[in-house]
């Protein structure tokens, strides 16, 4: 009787070990690796300002396999011209567009998205990152949108 006892004992042990092991690092916060956005580049040149008139949107709800188009409008508030080089979406889901010509100072601009709500039932919050020559490197826009599956509301 005291045999599987002990071997349970030292299977619970070595199982223990093994996931103390693997996660060594989250034990060290100095040796913890945080993963960087996918933007990561210095701005670089000129720098000018970006404001935002409308960085988070509530979409509302829609109907599971509908496409949700969102525009996020800025202004250039800077003296150089507003080159966006860089947008991103949180997931695959999303697809942002950006401007290709640079925007002169005082002049409005649009970042536009594109979501795919196919198999996306329920509230969803998704984010576009955004980097520009401007003083902050990252910029993130937020939106939220709530589909409705066809199977959880009739």
């Amino acid at each position: 009787m005291k045999t599987p006892a002990i071997i349970f004992s030292v299977f619970l042990l070595a199982a223990v070990a093994v996931i103390g092991w693997n996660k060594k690092d989250s034990f060290l916060p100095s040796q913890k690796k945080v993963q960087s956005p996918a933007v990561t580049e210095t701005p670089t040149g000129p720098l000018t300002d970006i404001l935002f008139l409308d960085s988070i949107q509530h979409m509302g709800s829609v109907k599971e396999g509908e496409f949700v188009n969102v525009a996020f409008r800025f202004k250039n508030t800077g003296d150089e011209l507003l080159i966006i080089k860089n947008v991103s979406a949180s997931c695959g889901c999303t697809i942002p567009e950006k401007p290709e010509e640079p925007i002169a100072p005082g002049e409005m601009g649009v970042i536009k998205a594109t979501f795919d709500s196919r198999g996306r039932a329920g509230i969803n919050q998704k984010a576009i990152m955004l980097q520009a020559n401007t003083k902050q490197a990252v910029y993130t826009l937020n939106f939220d949108v709530e589909v409705r599956g066809e199977y959880l509301y009739p």
